[in-house]
């Protein structure tokens, strides 16, 4: 590529979706550079999947490393952009890049806004997910869950979150708490033979047959789903705890029950019928309730983006441009737009859960981020680079970070860490590896080494 059509683009967020940016931004020969809210890179693909899963990291890992290492791409780790942080939106905005790419996916929880949800023993799932992943701020928390965990939800984010509870913490028991029936059950077949081998068999027999009638009205057969249900515990991993692991149908929580001291002693849950829905169906309550005992729950029912990042938000998302282009992949999709100015915010794209909270796994985030590239490739195409060039854009960043005391990490830095980690490595550990989990010890560690 000629110096001439080179241009400088910053991609806040290093996940799947943002590498994915960066890499294809930076095969086409533009300078890249990466602020990373976390000291490592990685995102989800680091702190959200289930820690077995150490083929899939070691592949992205690789992946990573070798886009980091290109002379093109430049690394901040450690950089969080907000209100009130390391970096506004505007700072980055302002610092001469000719795009930006915000792919710093949905930091936010989602909250089903029930009475008690702020009792000791609720936990919200990426919260968990975080502490069983060592991300620093969540890896070293004690998270007491007591003997019988309700968790509520019934897609894979709640199968990693009993594989955590059945194989690690083994409890007594985990009853996965779902809104509708077992015909809508979200998770994929293939998750599930981490927990099958302690599935309580009997138990969910007994909770088909409890609902038979409420499905029979909607047309499903109870048998027939029982067995689609229970046909799919096959290749269950060993088993390796006395974990019972059951679920709750046609149950909506309505209130955590507490005691004295605040610390959850059960849910009030409302029964549920199914009403036909176009091609699927719709939970309704019967407004019939009855506790159900537990010593802890956890909220996996999805997430928002973090508001107070400072773009246009509504809804638990970022605001994208209404105003469809009819191209494919569709520019307006991946466009930030200003409502209050009734504008696209010129130059600024997002991708990945930052687009579209918790939409799919880590290969739908590598796709989206793919295609938002494509688009910011096109917007490109229409722009004369600006005259400030890498180096200018680099220090006026270095300069900002500088005299706010902030303490970026680089490539070099997260090499020392690396390296660091993998002397303390133990099969001990839950995770299989060593991760260090507090930001200042790694901090200190790389400037130590560097000293």
């Amino acid at each position: 590529m000629s110096t001439q059509n080179k241009h400088v683009i910053i991609v806040a967020g290093a996940g799947p979706a943002g590498m994915a940016v960066a890499a294809s931004l930076a095969k086409a020969g533009h300078e890249i550079i990466i602020l990373n809210r976390d000291i490592k890179f990685g995102g989800l693909a680091e702190y959200g999947i289930f820690p077995a899963k150490l083929k899939l990291r070691g592949g992205l890992k690789k992946q990573y490393w070798e886009l980091l290492e290109k002379p093109n791409v430049h690394y901040f780790g450690n950089v969080s952009i907000g209100n009130g942080k390391d970096l506004s939106v505007e700072d980055v905005r302002t610092l001469g890049a000719s795009a930006v790419v915000f792919s710093i996916g949905a930091q936010g929880t989602k909250a089903i806004g029930v009475e008690g949800d702020s009792a000791k023993g609720v936990f919200h799932a990426k919260d968990v997910v975080y502490h069983f992943n060592r991300l620093p701020g969540f890896g070293d928390r004690p998270f007491e869950v007591g003997k019988h965990v309700a968790v509520i939800g019934a897609g894979d984010v709640m199968v990693d979150i009993a594989h955590w509870l059945v194989r690690f913490k083994k409890v007594e028991r985990v009853t996965a708490i779902v809104r509708r029936g077992p015909a809508e059950r979200k998770y994929n077949p293939k998750e599930i033979r981490a927990v099958c081998a302690n599935m309580d068999v009997e138990g969910i027999a007994s909770e088909v047959a409890r609902i038979k009638d409420r499905l029979a009205a909607v047309g499903q057969n109870a048998d027939e789903i029982h067995k689609g249900l229970t046909d799919e515990f096959t290749k269950c991993e060993p088993k390796v705890s006395d974990t019972k692991m059951g679920f709750k149908f046609l149950a909506s929580p309505k209130r955590i029950l507490v005691d004295g001291n605040n610390q959850v002693r059960g849910l009030e849950m409302e029964d549920n019928k199914l009403e036909p829905k176009g091609e699927d169906t719709a939970a309704v309550g019967l407004k019939q309730f009855y506790e159900f005992p537990c010593d802890s729950v956890v909220f996996a029912v999805g997430d928002k983006v973090d508001e107070t990042v400072g773009l246009p938000y509504k809804s638990g998302m970022f605001v994208t441009n209404p105003n469809k282009t009819g191209n494919d992949p569709d520019d307006a999709l991946f466009q930030a737009y200003d409502e209050t100015a009734g504008k696209v915010m010129e130059g600024v794209f997002l991708a990945g859960w930052a687009r579209k909270a918790s939409e799919g796994l880590v290969g739908i985030a590598k796709r989206d981020g793919d295609w938002c590239a494509e688009i910011v490739g096109k917007y490109l195409a229409t722009k004369t680079p600006r005259l400030s060039d890498t180096k200018a854009v680099l220090g006026k960043l270095s300069s900002i970070l500088s005299s706010r005391k902030s303490h970026p990490v680089d490539v070099k830095g997260l090499r020392i860490l690396e390296s660091s980690e993998k002397a303390h490595w133990s099969e001990e550990d839950c995770i299989g590896e060593f991760k260090y989990t507090k930001n200042q010890e790694m901090i200190e560690l790389i400037e130590r080494s560097k000293a």
